[in-house]
């Protein structure tokens, strides 16, 4: 017997493909809905069922996700990589940043960033946000 894909999985695939494409644009549902060929209550409805999750909190998770590999390999401003990642002030990204991962930007990149991890000194700097020692993986 083969596993057959419903609708609802292949919709769910569509929009986390299209929301990983376009993480770095504005969130528009009118806009994404459109893409896919669906409406945006059908696409809400579905995306909730079989990821867990709305498309927006999913689109932010990317966001973040993006802007843990940037803090974690690059010396650029957080607010560099708040704009880079699509958000389009540094203080809404600093707050769904700490809403997604559990600690600031500034503390994800002192406890993951090899440049950062060590003191003036040398010596290794305390964890300030330890809850991110695996960061929350995208599924």
């Amino acid at each position: 017997m083969k596993n057959k894909t419903t609708r609802g999985e292949t919709l769910t695939q569509s929009v986390k493909a299209y929301l990983e494409a376009h993480y770095a644009e504005k969130f528009s549902l009118e806009t994404m809905s459109g893409a896919l060929f669906v409406s945006g209550g059908h696409l809400m409805r579905t995306f909730r069922k079989y990821a867990g999750t709305t498309p927006l909190e999913y689109h932010h998770r990317i966001r973040c996700q993006k802007a843990r590999e940037l803090l974690m390999d690059t010396d650029q401003s957080i607010s560099e990589i708040g704009e880079a990642v699509g958000f389009e002030s540094s203080s809404h990204f600093a707050y769904i940043f700490k809403q997604v991962e559990g600690c600031t930007a500034t503390e994800y990149r002192k406890n993951h960033n090899p440049i950062c991890k060590n003191g003036p000194d040398g010596n290794p700097q305390p964890q300030a946000c330890s809850e991110l020692i695996e960061p929350h993986p995208i599924s």
